[in-house]
């Protein structure tokens, strides 16, 4: 017993060292000063949606890109319906998009779609043509001063500027209430964080933009990794890109809403998270000292140690406590003690973390308050899946597979049924 407790305690240690600046990052989100921008230049943007069958949902996107208080004549939307069998492209074209049609059973996943599209930009328009491109997906919907505020931060001098994300559905299930708490985490205890420190911030898979100097360094868009928004954010520290976080730009998109989805979805991701380890873990860790970046240091932290802190401390206890059973060194009420005491301190723990995100994003979670409260309870559930799905991913090959997305609902209705 006292191995396993040794054991216990030397993994608890390392979680504190390695996060305890994240520890920070929850006191800054939640009671540093929000930065302030002025309107600034008013800069030309493309539009960038990579759509495979999305009829039910992309107009509503489209609508409301159009409907923002931002310049219409600055903005042009471009959809790819990429391997589409179904009239996205139609209905794209019907609300007023560009759209280019591809087709590729070889080069499949959102980075090569997006590459797609903006060669076809550079080919029509030209490479200088536009200050910055959004990427967005085609669940997502804009409130309607989105551009126009990130375009302040753009125009402050950011190279690259990601938003606050917020859910459609939210209020369906434990599942995806369990995704759109991890985003607000991710907003209000990460990135709003790290704005205001003045380190980088990170990009999540939608609902980001970045800028012609950035797009011309690339040639494009050639992330094609299972998580290429974790990529493009790791490639962009390493070349120096300045990343910004938008605050006041909210967007809203559609979560998994049955497990087998989001069994897949975060597989992809936890494969993809050990892809751009392989591919960019020593550059970053050399980047912590060489640089001197802690941004470089951030983002290692936000790669591997806590997944793979928390599977190793789950296997080893798992096997030292069977172990210990089977060889009669602790009793079954031993055992059973054990095992409650670990699981009740990660639920305590994810419990305060998603408290504070909830408190802290409360104006922005569209749901009815009862099962606010509800998902409170159930959201260290939801985190404790991702184990068996870390687990899986070591050992298991995935692609990308598309989320079917089903809520079709334009942003004035969400909000006139949204009961807060």
């Amino acid at each position: 017993m006292q191995a396993f407790f040794t054991l216990n305690m030397i993994i608890s240690v390392l979680f504190v060292v390695m996060y305890f600046y994240q520890y920070i990052y929850i006191i800054v989100g939640a009671f540093g000063k929000q930065k302030r921008f002025p309107e600034g230049k008013r800069n030309r943007f493309a539009v960038l949606i990579a759509a495979r069958n999305e009829e039910g949902v992309v107009g509503h996107l489209i609508n409301s890109i159009k409907n923002q208080d931002y310049p219409g004549d600055l903005i042009d939307i471009y959809v790819v319906a990429d391997n589409c069998t179904d009239k996205t492209s139609l209905v794209s074209r019907r609300h007023g998009a560009l759209v280019y049609e591809r087709r590729s059973t070889e080069r499949v996943g959102k980075g090569y779609a997006l590459d797609f599209l903006m060669q076809k930009i550079f080919d029509t328009r030209g490479r200088e043509y536009y200050d910055g491109y959004f990427v967005f997906d085609a669940d997502n919907l804009l409130d309607k001063s989105y551009i126009s505020e990130m375009n302040r931060v753009f125009s402050a001098g950011y190279d690259i500027v990601t938003s606050y994300r917020s859910s459609k559905n939210y209020s369906s299930n434990w599942i995806s209430s369990g995704y759109g708490l991890w985003f607000i985490r991710e907003a209000v205890s990460l990135n709003a964080a790290r704005m205001k420190l003045g380190t980088s911030c990170a990009v999540s898979g939608t609902g980001f933009m970045f800028g012609k100097k950035t797009a011309l360094r690339n040639g494009g868009w050639h992330f094609y990794l299972l998580t290429e928004d974790i990529e493009f954010t790791v490639d962009s520290i390493l070349n120096d890109d300045k990343i910004g976080y938008c605050e006041r730009a909210v967007f809203y998109d559609e979560q998994p809403e049955t497990f087998v989805q989001s069994w897949n979805q975060r597989m992809r991701w936890a494969r993809g998270f050990l892809q751009v380890f392989r591919k960019y873990g020593v550059r970053l860790s050399s980047g912590i000292f060489k640089k001197r970046s802690f941004a470089c240091f951030d983002m290692v932290m936000n790669i591997m140690p806590a997944l793979t802190l928390s599977v190793s401390a789950c296997i080893v206890n798992s096997i030292s406590i069977l172990t210990s059973f089977f060889v009669g060194a602790i009793t079954t009420s031993d055992a059973i003690t054990s095992l409650t005491q670990m699981i009740t301190n990660a639920y305590l723990f994810l419990f305060v973390i998603g408290i504070i995100a909830a408190i802290v994003g409360r104006e922005r979670i569209i749901c009815p308050l009862h099962k606010r409260i509800l998902y409170q309870f159930t959201f260290p559930l939801f985190m404790f899946t991702y184990v068996p799905i870390a687990i899986a991913s070591l050992f298991v090959k995935c692609g990308w597979t598309p989320i079917r997305h089903t809520d079709s609902v334009s942003i004035e209705d969400m909000k006139r049924h949204a009961v807060t």
